[in-house]
C-alpha cells in the first residue's frame, strides 16, 4: 500500500490536524456492460483520482473517442441556444430537482430538432429584417430624391414659363431638369443619366472626391444628410448615411461610378424621375414596411416562445452532457484488458474512502444488471501520492493561502494548523485599531450572514475574493479590535475602557503636550498601553520601543515554531539525520542569538534597566571578551555571552558536514552487494524521488548533496539576520498605520470642527470617511495582508516546508454547473 506513514512526536500536534489524509493506490477492473455506471456513481462520490493508463494514446484512438465526440457536439449546440437566450433576454430555469435521470439518446435528437428549427427561424428572420432594412433605405432615398427631383422641376417650369413668354410663336419643347444658360440645338441636347443610393457619412467627401477624379469632373451630385441613424442591411448595425444623386453622361462614366459605390459601400436604388410612379413607389414600399413589420414581430414571438421552451430544460440538458462527457473522458483513461470484455481502471483514493467506493462498485454492478461485479484492489506502489486535506467553509481560504505558495508534500506538516491563528494575528498587529477592527468585522458579517444568498449570484472580481475569504477577514478583524484594545486606539483616540490612567498632573503646568511632572497615583493600567501616553512628546519614543521589541519577539517566536515544525516531519518520517544535524544546530544557532536578545528585552522589560541591546548585542561578536559595564542586566552575563557565541559558531559546521558524509554511507549500505535493503532513515528534502520502475537504484551524487547542504545552510545563518530584521515590518506598519489615522483625525476632523461652520464641518466628515475608508479600511488592509503573507511564506514557512507535493483531484460532478466549457 501506498502510504508514507510515520510515528509523530510526542510533543507536535494530532496526526489529523498536522497530516494530510492516508492515501492508497486502488485498481478496480469493471466489465464493459457497468463502466458507464461505474464511472458515474464514483463520480457522485468525488474520492477516486483516476490515473491515465493510455497516456501513449492520442485522444482519436482511445475507446470512447466517439462518445465524446458525440458529446462535444451536443455542448456545441447548447452552447449556441445560451448565446441565443442571452441575446434575447431570456434565462434558463433554475433546477430543483438534479437527480432526474434523462437518457442521452433523448436529448441528443431534442437538440438536433430545436437546433433546426432555430437555424431556420433566424436565417428566415434575418433575410426579413436585411429585406425591411433596404425597404427603409429604399423609402428614405424616394423621400430624399423626390424632394430634389421636385424642387427641380419646379425650377425648370418656372424657366420654361419665362423662355416662352420670350419666343412668342415658336415650338414649345419640353424642357430638361438641368437647363443652359443659353439656348441649345435640340440636336446637340445629350441625354443625361443619374443613380441614386445612401453612402456612409464620414465616406461621403471622399466619395464625392474620388467620383469627380474618376469621371474627370464630368458629374453632378447632391447630397441630402439623414438625421436619425439607419441600420445597414449588409452589416446589420446602425451607421448614419447621407442619400445622393449622381447625373452622369455616358455608359463609361456610368461604370466608373457603380465600381465606385461598390467600393465605398455605397447601396444604390431605381428611382423613377415620373412624379406618379415616385408616389406609386412610395406607396409600395410603406405597404411592404408595415407587411414585414408583422411579420418579423411574429417571427420574434415564435422564436421567444421557443428559447422559453429550452430554457426550462436548459440546465437539465447542460448538466446531462457535461456530466457524460466527464464520464467518457475518465473511461478513456482506463485501459481495455486482454480479453476485451472488462476495463482496468487506477486511481488514488483516501484510506476511509475504500468502504464506499466498495459499496459503490457493488450498486452499479447491480443497477446495471451486470452478471459479473467488479474487482477492488489496493495496490503497492513508490510513487509519491497526492495530498488531501480536508477542510471546511472556514478553513478552505487559510488552506489556499497556504497552497499559493506549494502544496504540501504527501504526509508533510501542514502550515494551515497554525496559519489560522498566526496570519490574522500578525496581520493586527500592523492594523491594530479597534474602530477600524469593528468596521471590517461588520462589512464581514454582512458576507457571512448573506452568504448563502452571495454564493448563488454572480459578482465582480474584487467582490469574489473578499467574498471567498470572509473568514480570514472575519478573523483578521477579531485580531485587530484585540491588538486595538492593547494599542488603546480607537481611530486614533485613546479610551480609559479598563480604568483611570495610572498618572495624574502634579501640578497646571504639565499639562501640555508633556509627560514632566506626571506621577502616578493608581495601580498600573490594567489592559494595554496607558491612555495618558497619547498626544505627549514621549508617545512616539515609548511605542516604537513597544512595538520594536514586540516585533523581534513575535518574529523569534514565530521562526522558533517554524524549526519545531521541521523537528516534527523528521520525527514522523523516522529521519534520524535531520533530527540531529538539521533541527538541532538549527535551534541552537537561532536561540543563542535572536532568541538571547529576545531574553534580554524581557529582562529590560521586567527590571526597568537602561542597558542599551544595541551595544550588547553588537560587541557581543566584535569585542565579547570586554566588561559590560552599565549594560549588563544579570549576573555571569559575559560568560553566557561567550557561551552562546561559541555554540553558534559551532552549530554553522554542524549543519553543513556532518549530513552530506551520512547520507553517502547509507547510500553505500543500501546497494553494497546489489543488495536494496529498505533504508530507515531518509532525507526527505534531498531522497529523490523513486517510480515503480526505477527498483530503487537512483544516482547518487555526493557533490551535488554536499553543495545543496552548504547552501541550505548558507540561507539559514543568512536568513536568521534577514528574516528577524524582516519582522520590524511589523513595527513600521503598525506606527504608519496609526500616524495616518491620528493624521486624519487631527488634521481633517478636528480642523473641521474648529471652523465653527456647519458647511464646511460636513465637508470635513465627509472628507475623513472617504480617507478612512479608501485609505486605512481598504490600502492598509490590503498592505497588511500582503505583509503577513510574505512573513508567513518567507519567514516561516521556509523553516520546515517543501512545498512540492501535488493536490488529490478526485473525479467529481460536484462543479460540473459552474465551469465553463
Amino acid at each position: 500500500m501506498a502510504e508514507i506513514r510515520g510515528g509523530g512526536g510526542g510533543c507536535c500536534p494530532p496526526m489529523d490536524l498536522m497530516r494530510s489524509e492516508p492515501m492508497q493506490l486502488v485498481q478496480v477492473i469493471v466489465p464493459m456492460e457497468s463502466a458507464h455506471l461505474t464511472v458515474s456513481y464514483l463520480g457522485d462520490l468525488g474520492l477516486v483520482q483516476f490515473k491515465d493508463l493510455n497516456s501513449e494514446k492520442s485522444p482519436f484512438q482511445r475507446t470512447y473517442a466517439a462518445q465524446i465526440k458525440r458529446c462535444g457536439e451536443m455542448a456545441r449546440k447548447i452552447r449556441f441556444f445560451k448565446d441565443q437566450m442571452s441575446k434575447a433576454g431570456v434565462s434558463p430555469k433554475v433546477i430543483l430537482d438534479k437527480d432526474v435521470d434523462i437518457d442521452l439518446d433523448d436529448v441528443e435528437v431534442k437538440l438536433g430538432e430545436l437546433e433546426a428549427e432555430l437555424v431556420e427561424i433566424n436565417a428566415n428572420n434575418d433575410k426579413l429584417q436585411r429585406s425591411y432594412n433596404e425597404l427603409v433605405e429604399y423609402k428614405l432615398v424616394l423621400e430624399k430624391a423626390g424632394e430634389f427631383f421636385a424642387s427641380a422641376h419646379r425650377s425648370a417650369t418656372a424657366q420654361q414659363s419665362e423662355i416662352e413668354s420670350q419666343q412668342v410663336g415658336e415650338d414649345v419643347l419640353e424642357t430638361p431638369l438641368l437647363q443652359e444658360e443659353k439656348s441649345v440645338d435640340p440636336t446637340k441636347q445629350v441625354k443625361l443619366g443619374f443613380l441614386t443610393g445612401l453612402v456612409p457619412r464620414e465616406k461621403s467627401m471622399v466619395f464625392e472626391r474620388i467620383l469627380f477624379r474618376a469621371t474627370r469632373g464630368n458629374i453632378f451630385i447632391r447630397q441630402s444628410v439623414i438625421e436619425e441613424s439607419v441600420v445597414d442591411p449588409n452589416s446589420g448595425e446602425k451607421a448614419e448615411k447621407n442619400v445622393f444623386v449622381v447625373f452622369y453622361s455616358g455608359e463609361r462614366a456610368k461604370s466608373k461610378i457603380l465600381k465606385i459605390c461598390e467600393a465605398f459601400g455605397a447601396n444604390r436604388y431605381p428611382f423613377s424621375e415620373e412624379l406618379g410612379r415616385q408616389a406609386q413607389m412610395m406607396t409600395e414600399v410603406s405597404g411592404r414596411l408595415a407587411e414585414l413589420k408583422t411579420t418579423i414581430s411574429a417571427g420574434l414571438d415564435h422564436r421567444k416562445i421557443l428559447l422559453e421552451t429550452i430554457g426550462d430544460k436548459f440546465e437539465q440538458w447542460n448538466l446531462k452532457v457535461r456530466k457524460e462527457k466527464a464520464i467518457y473522458h475518465t473511461l478513456n483513461m482506463l485501459s481495455l484488458d486482454v480479453t476485451k470484455k472488462c476495463l482496468v481502471g487506477e486511481g488514488w483514493s483516501p484510506l476511509f474512502a475504500a468502504p464506499e467506493i466498495q459499496e459503490a462498485l457493488q450498486r452499479a454492478a447491480v443497477d446495471s444488471n451486470s452478471q459479473v461485479g467488479s474487482i477492488f484492489q489496493v495496490l503497492r506502489t513508490k510513487e509519491m501520492p497526492p495530498t488531501f486535506f480536508r477542510t471546511n467553509k472556514f478553513t478552505t481560504a487559510f488552506q489556499e493561502i497556504v497552497d499559493a505558495y506549494g502544496v504540501a508534500k504527501y504526509q508533510e506538516a501542514n502550515p494551515t494548523v497554525f496559519t489560522i491563528v498566526t496570519f490574522p494575528f500578525l496581520f493586527a498587529v500592523m492594523f491594530g485599531d479597534w474602530g477600524h477592527g469593528i468596521c471590517l468585522l461588520l462589512a464581514t458579517m454582512y458576507l457571512i450572514l448573506r452568504e448563502k444568498k452571495l454564493s448563488s449570484q454572480k459578482l465582480g472580481d474584487i467582490m469574489e475574493m473578499a467574498f471567498g475569504g470572509r473568514y480570514v477577514i472575519f478573523m483578521m478583524s477579531l485580531f485587530s479590535i484585540y491588538t486595538g484594545l492593547i494599542y488603546n486606539e480607537f481611530f486614533s483616540i485613546p479610551y480609559p475602557l479598563f480604568a483611570p490612567s495610572a498618572y495624574e498632573c502634579r501640578d497646571a503646568s504639565c499639562s501640555e503636550a508633556t509627560t514632566i511632572g506626571l506621577i502616578k497615583t493608581r495601580d498600573t493600567y490594567p489592559f494595554g498601553v496607558d491612555p495618558v501616553w497619547h498626544g505627549t512628546r514621549s508617545e512616539l519614543p515609548f511605542l516604537n520601543s513597544l512595538k520594536m521589541k514586540m516585533s523581534i519577539l513575535l518574529g523569534v517566536a514565530q521562526m522558533n515554531l517554524g524549526i519545531i515544525m521541521s523537528f516534527c516531519n523528521a520525527k514522523f518520517f523516522k529521519s534520524a539525520v535531520n533530527v540531529w544535524f538539521q533541527f538541532v544546530p538549527q535551534m541552537i544557532f537561532l536561540n543563542c542569538l535572536f532568541g538571547y536578545l529576545s531574553v534580554l528585552i524581557i529582562i529590560k522589560w521586567c527590571t526597568g534597566s537602561q542597558a542599551d541591546l544595541y551595544h550588547v548585542m553588537i560587541y557581543m561578536f566584535l569585542s565579547p571578551m570586554d566588561d559590560l559595564g552599565e549594560n549588563q542586566l544579570f549576573p555571569n552575563q559575559k560568560t553566557v555571552q561567550l557561551t552562546f557565541l561559541f555554540l553558534a559558531l559551532v552549530s554553522v559546521p554542524w549543519m553543513l558536514l556532518p549530513k552530506p558524509f551520512i547520507l553517502k554511507k547509507q547510500h553505500e549500505a543500501r546497494h553494497q552487494g546489489q543488495s536494496y535493503a529498505q533504508l530507515d532513515e531518509t532525507d526527505e528534502s534531498l531522497q529523490v524521488e523513486i517510480t515503480g520502475g526505477s527498483h530503487g537504484h537512483e544516482e547518487f551524487e555526493f557533490s551535488e548533496i554536499f553543495v545543496h547542504q552548504l547552501i541550505h545552510t548558507i540561507e539559514f545563518v543568512l536568513g536568521a539576520v534577514s528574516n528577524t530584521a524582516s519582522y520590524l515590518r511589523l513595527w513600521a506598519l503598525s506606527l504608519a498605520h496609526s500616524e495616518l489615522s491620528s493624521v486624519f483625525y487631527e488634521k481633517v476632523l478636528l480642523m473641521a470642527w474648529g471652523f465653527n461652520n456647519i458647511f464646511i464641518l460636513i465637508v470635513g466628515i465627509l472628507v475623513f470617511i472617504f480617507a478612512t475608508v479608501g485609505v486605512l479600511l481598504v490600502m492598509e488592509t490590503l498592505s497588511a495582508f500582503l505583509h503577513a503573507l510574505r512573513l508567513h511564506w518567507v519567514e516561516y514557512q521556509n523553516k520546515f516546508y517543501e512545498g512540492d507535493g501535488y493536490k488529490f483531484a478526485p473525479f467529481t460532478f460536484t462543479l460540473l454547473g459552474n465551469e465553463d466549457e
